[in-house]
């Protein structure tokens, strides 16, 4: 029998406060300058090509704020339907999109309500109505049994303390045969327990 790992001793509601603060800043104020890369120059760090982001809206690049390609791990195909965990100011959800194209659908959804309102700003000037943004918690996705094709994610599964919780989500979500293609940080080496409960060093 396979037994789960523990549960991190951390408040989730206090970790998710901070999370929400550290990036509704990323949101109204993308040049404030982080601890981490934002905005274009991320993307090109992390190998995203400039045709994936021609028709993006500025507002949705400049606060990009992700650790990875989902990208790079599979095509989109035309008519797919995807969700895009922890969306943010909507790059990834805006490039699924375009590559699903107007058959397919996109749901992203977060818990930050400024990168949510600017997500879908940017989704309206790009002409995208079937990318959808919704309030939530990847732990609990507004999204009905079995609907995605595709999950992808940027940078939200190390936010969250219970992953196996979010996997069984995940999987709750997906299609069978369905796929997740999931840009992260791993570490190589066990994480002291002293370190997992301290929040500054979860939300980012």
């Amino acid at each position: 029998m396979t037994l789960a790992p523990p549960i991190p001793d951390v408040d989730v509601q206090e970790l998710r406060g901070e999370i929400q603060k550290e990036y509704a800043s990323v949101a109204e104020n993308p040049q404030k300058g982080f601890h981490f890369h934002t905005g274009r120059k991320l993307a090109g760090i992390l190998g995203y090509e400039e045709s994936l982001l021609d028709g993006i809206p500025e507002a949705a690049i400049e606060s990009f704020a992700g650790t990875g390609n989902p990208f790079s791990l599979g095509e989109l195909a035309a008519g797919e339907k995807v969700v895009d965990l922890g969306s943010g100011a909507g790059i990834d959800s805006l490039i699924a999109g375009k590559l699903v194209g107007p058959s397919g659908q996109v749901i992203g959804i977060d818990m930050t309500p400024e990168m949510l309102a600017k997500a879908k700003k940017a989704a309206t000037e790009a002409g995208m109505s079937h990318v959808d943004f919704r309030l939530g918690l990847v732990e609990s996705l507004p999204v009905e049994d079995g609907w995605a094709d595709v999950i992808i994610s940027n940078g939200v599964v190390n936010l969250c303390p219970d992953k196996v919780g979010l996997f069984r989500e995940m999987s709750r979500a997906l299609k069978p045969g369905g796929r997740l293609q999931i840009g992260d940080i791993m570490v190589q080496k066990a994480v002291p327990e002293g370190a997992k409960q301290n929040i500054d060093l979860w939300k980012g």
